[in-house]
């Protein structure tokens, strides 16, 4: 949008039509990690538009034609910014990439922690130094280890990415992978997902208790289309329930989807908003002016980037519910917790924690004057703080270019819409 605050509002209240989403990012990434070890025998269509994908793209692109150096002898600077996925999924694919390699990001990502992924692929043989704080990026990684051992043993409950960044390498490694996951298992979905894609390129797997096992084997020729992202259409889910009235239909999602974002449909319900699959995607409602909850309590552990959206339009709403699995929201692009609460506070809601759960109060809610927030450099806080234009009459974003993460297009379809942006 190139200003540095953006005013936002919506007389009308109703949203009607179809919003073309991007493609999943999750997928997105996933599937480069899988073309780019297939040998050219995967093709992947409607890859997102989202800033940490074309990162992605272009950091593959770099580590397989290596140019920039850092000064070392062809050391090559791989530089993914503030894209977490890529920075785990990387970590791996570089680690059995020929070449020398200096990965980093930007000062956020230096506080974001890696090292349970480089310990279990030092346990495998790689060769990966931390160029500044043990731990975390940046990272020196000398590619294509020899192989010591098939089996490594990785917490299952800090981040999925980093259990989705192993196997999508094992079936490239000579001896293949045999990974046991230690404790409870966070983001289940995204692994599914990650092992799901994996199938479709003809890599197949066994999963029997803790341990999954990949043995080595060839991709097959195939393509891998992209769904739309439901991450990206929670957002209008928050809309819909926020909105006066609200049909919108969001083209080419599906009710079998391998993204565990798709838990909005079934979240909503309890928001006032009703899901409706039809030929060609989904088509949501506004179903209720005074919806109920069937739940007082929501667990994220399985779908945790629906968090914000989903407190955030309960504190519109004035719902007063519990949350749990909000522990990896600590370590994304923000401390998300303090963000939330951070700015929840500046109309009167409060977030309190007790232990692992979290506490709506929404007693003390009031319209201020004028509601500015801040996104922390975080795209999920711009995007699940918009839809209260449609509950607070006007709402300012300061720094809403951080949509393009994940979204590029947020703003354009907010317009579309009826939203009056300035």
């Amino acid at each position: 949008m190139g200003s540095q605050v953006l005013r936002l509002s919506h007389p009308s209240k109703t949203l009607l039509g179809a919003v073309p989403l991007t493609g999943s990012k999750s997928e997105s990434n996933r599937a480069l990690i899988i073309q780019a070890l297939s040998g050219g025998n995967v093709a992947v269509e409607n890859l997102s538009s989202a800033a940490d994908t074309v990162t992605l793209c272009r950091a593959l692109a770099l580590s397989a034609a290596p140019g920039e150096t850092s000064g070392e002898a062809h050391e090559t600077v791989v530089d993914i910014g503030p894209a977490g996925t890529a920075m785990r999924f990387l970590t791996a694919y570089l680690a059995i990439t020929n070449g020398r390699y200096f990965l980093t990001g930007s000062e956020r990502m230096k506080q974001r922690p890696i090292g349970i992924l480089v310990d279990a692929l030092t346990t495998l043989g790689a060769d990966i130094q931390y160029a500044e704080r043990v731990g975390y990026p940046p990272l020196v990684i000398r590619g294509g280890f020899e192989q010591q051992r098939p089996a490594v043993k990785v917490q299952g409950n800090v981040s999925s990415q980093y259990l989705s960044a192993l196997l999508l390498i094992a079936a490239a490694l000579p001896k293949g992978l045999e990974l046991q996951i230690d404790g409870e298992l966070t983001s289940r979905p995204y692994l599914t997902m990650t092992l799901d894609m994996l199938a479709e390129a003809g890599i197949e797997h066994h999963w029997v208790d803790d341990v999954i096992v990949i043995k080595p084997q060839p991709t097959k020729a195939t393509t891998l289309t992209v769904e739309p992202d439901w991450s990206a259409a929670s957002y209008w889910y928050a809309m819909a329930a926020l909105a006066k009235t609200a049909d919108l239909f969001l083209p080419n999602l599906k009710s079998n989807s391998l993204q565990g974002d798709a838990a909005i449909a079934n979240i909503m319900t309890g928001f006032g908003v009703g899901t409706v699959f039809e030929s060609g995607g989904v088509r949501i409602r506004h179903t209720a002016s005074s919806p109920t909850q069937d739940s007082s309590s929501l667990d994220f552990r399985e779908c945790p980037d629906l968090a914000q959206t989903v407190i955030v339009c309960a504190a519109a709403l004035g719902k007063d519910l519990s949350f749990t699995g909000l522990h990896t929201l600590r370590i994304k692009e923000t401390d998300r917790i303090a963000a939330l609460q951070n700015e929840l506070g500046k109309f009167g809601v409060a977030l309190e924690q007790d232990g692992e759960v979290y506490h709506l109060r929404t007693a003390g809610r009031y319209q201020p004057s004028r509601l500015v927030i801040d996104t922390y450099e975080d795209h999920r806080m711009a995007m699940a703080f918009a839809p209260l234009a449609l509950a607070f009459g006007q709402v300012e974003i300061n720094d809403p270019d951080v949509v393009e993460k994940s979204y590029p297009d947020f703003w354009k379809h907010l317009k579309q819409q009826g939203f009056v942006i300035s």
